[in-house]
């Protein structure tokens, strides 16, 4: 009766996690969380096209996501690439904390507000590293876009706001960054030590049509528009980026995230225009009895 009783207690959880599943934004974060007493896994990879060489870069992230309870949710996140020098190395890593403060629920709708904030702190250089007699790169490197992924030190901090349509989730995001020194090279001159990060993101449930039970395959379509402002004197510039995207979740506990990235308005040099995400993500429920 009792293992019963937790094998129902368990798949409640992971419908909790995963009914509305068309809200696991691929890009962004919605102002839902996962349920308390959980933890997930994940393991990112981003390729990138490097417009300074032309040539591939890859980003590794491995995360870990705690669900403290029902409106606090924790992720630490590390950082390592080829980005910024010939072979992969580690660059660092970040936490990022999540505080839902509103919720309102009907049927088949909700709607959710969180504040979050993050901190980073990166190892790594502002300008590529170049090996010994290696032939000097295809294009100056002109970049003015700093951010918190693997490339800068710093804090940000925001507010995000879903809303659930039976099928269609939107969610949009507002946020601040403020760039800081690495902890071996300073920030170069000409670049903004701050900016506003902006996003809207629409996800729709695909598949199943209907519920019937929790080991059922989701599909989810996704369209994210992500954006981000410099605000200081030096290093002024913006840009706004499409992402669409696909998302399988089985069993309820685990999903992958396929996303495409490239810009389609701005004016901000940056050293990457494009790039394709691919993400592993498993949730493991009930981790304490």
């Amino acid at each position: 009766m009792m293992k019963q009783i937790l094998m129902i207690a368990v798949a409640w959880l992971a419908m909790g996690r995963f009914a509305t599943a068309q809200e696991l934004y691929v890009n962004t974060e919605p102002a839902s969380n996962m349920p308390a007493n959980s933890l997930g896994i994940r393991l990112t990879n981003k390729f990138l096209k490097m417009e300074h060489t032309g040539d591939m870069g890859m980003r590794f992230e491995p995360e870990i996501m705690w669900g403290v309870n029902k409106n606090l949710m924790l992720h630490a996140i590390g950082y390592a690439s080829n980005m910024m020098q010939p072979s992969i190395r580690t660059e660092g890593g970040s936490v990022y904390a999540k505080y839902r403060f509103l919720s309102q629920d009907k049927q088949h709708a909700h709607f959710r507000m969180a504040a979050y904030v993050k901190g980073s702190v990166i190892d790594n250089p502002y300008y590529p590293v170049m090996e010994a007699g290696a032939h000097p790169t295809r294009k100056p490197y002109n970049n003015r876009e700093l951010e918190l992924e693997g490339a800068t030190s710093g804090v940000s901090g925001g507010v995000i706001a879903t809303q659930l349509l039976h099928k269609l989730a939107l969610s949009t995001t507002l946020g601040y960054n403020r760039y800081m020194n690495n902890l071996k090279d300073n920030i170069p001159d000409g670049f903004s030590k701050n900016s506003v990060n902006y996003s809207l993101s629409a996800g729709y449930l695909v598949l199943p049509v209907k519920y019937k039970n929790y080991n059922q395959t989701n599909l989810n379509l996704y369209l994210e528009l992500l954006g981000k402002t410099n605000t200081d004197a030096m290093g002024r510039g913006s840009y706004l980026d499409i992402a669409p995207a696909v998302q399988f979740i089985f069993n309820s506990t685990t999903r992958l995230d396929l996303s495409y990235r490239t810009q389609v308005a701005g004016e901000m040099p940056r050293n990457t225009f494009n790039s394709f995400l691919i993400r592993f993500e498993h949730n493991i429920f009930n981790i304490k009895k």
